[in-house]
């Protein structure tokens, strides 16, 4: 869930207004706004001998976001938060100068039981501004998040502005992150809603834009910002998410992101030398692939 090696392999196509791709980053397009990384987790069965068990591991320059369908995760990290992330909240870890985390199946799932867990896990990076700051966390549960209807299109705001919408979520630069759910085939058209880069996840069911289907298991990223028509089937469930891009390069090793790479070698240097705070009780570190 945590770290680059797990990014589904490259698969993309040019199909006129969109280039088609799994999960981010690919070779035509590294970031959406200042989303960096994005881990589709499942939907898979959480039962003995495969717990999801992501022991020790850091951050730096980034927010780590987890939005769960299904599923329940405990999270720990060095600045004593332990929080159960739930299906439907929204929970965000944000780095800056660094921090350390865990994710595990809670202690009350492992007793033989089968589950299912489905979601994502996010990368966000953060501003150059921000990048140094002290980290924190935040969790906000599901009946906070705006939600609202258009014909047969349900829509939540999980992070940023849409739609003349805020989500209460803290973040460090404009974005959007939108889960919307189609019960009939329909229209969507995001002109004027959203500002910025755009991206489009299709968890289930399939778009087509200019004649061209795209189903589950792939994204979609505009080319033209502010921007965005696609049709959407029946039952078709979709994480829609960008903003505002960069100006400043952004560099990723391992589980770090950054605008300097000298920032990222120091940052291997210190996890290799314990030179990050860790939890205690929660076992050994994970080393660096």
């Amino acid at each position: 869930m945590s770290n680059i090696s797990q990014i589904i392999p490259e698969r993309t196509a040019d199909i006129g207004s969109f280039l088609v791709g799994r999960i981010l980053p690919f070779r035509k397009k590294r970031m959406v706004g200042p989303f960096i990384f994005i881990d589709h987790m499942g939907p898979a069965e959480i039962k003995p001998g495969n717990y999801a068990d992501i022991g020790q591991h850091p951050h730096i320059g980034l927010s780590t976001l987890t939005y769960l369908f299904e599923g329940e995760i405990l999270h720990k990290d060095s600045i004593g938060t332990e929080q159960l992330i739930t299906p439907g909240s929204v929970n965000i870890m944000t780095a800056g100068n660094g921090v350390v985390h865990t994710e595990r199946t809670p202690a009350y799932l492992r007793d033989g039981r089968t589950s299912r867990m489905h979601g994502f896990q996010i990368w966000v990076a953060l501003p150059k501004e921000f990048e140094n700051m002290e980290p924190e966390f935040e969790h906000v549960s599901k009946d906070k998040l705006p939600k609202w209807e258009i014909d047969s299109l349900s829509f939540t705001l999980i992070a940023g502005e849409a739609f003349g919408r805020k989500a209460p979520l803290k973040v460090f630069s404009p974005l959007f992150m939108l889960e919307v759910v189609a019960s009939e085939a329909s229209i969507l058209d995001l002109k004027n809603e959203i500002k910025g880069e755009v991206g489009i996840c299709v968890v289930n069911g399939a778009v087509s834009s200019n004649g061209n289907v795209v189903e589950k298991g792939n994204m979609l990223v505009s080319k033209t910002e502010d921007t965005c028509c696609i049709e959407v089937q029946e039952n078709t469930h979709l994480l829609i998410f960008g903003g505002k891009p960069f100006e400043e390069e952004r560099f990723i090793a391992w589980n770090f992101v950054s605008s300097s790479k000298e920032t990222l070698e120091k940052a291997k240097a210190d996890w290799q030398a314990n030179g990050f705070k860790l939890i205690a009780g929660e076992g050994a570190k994970i080393e660096m692939f």
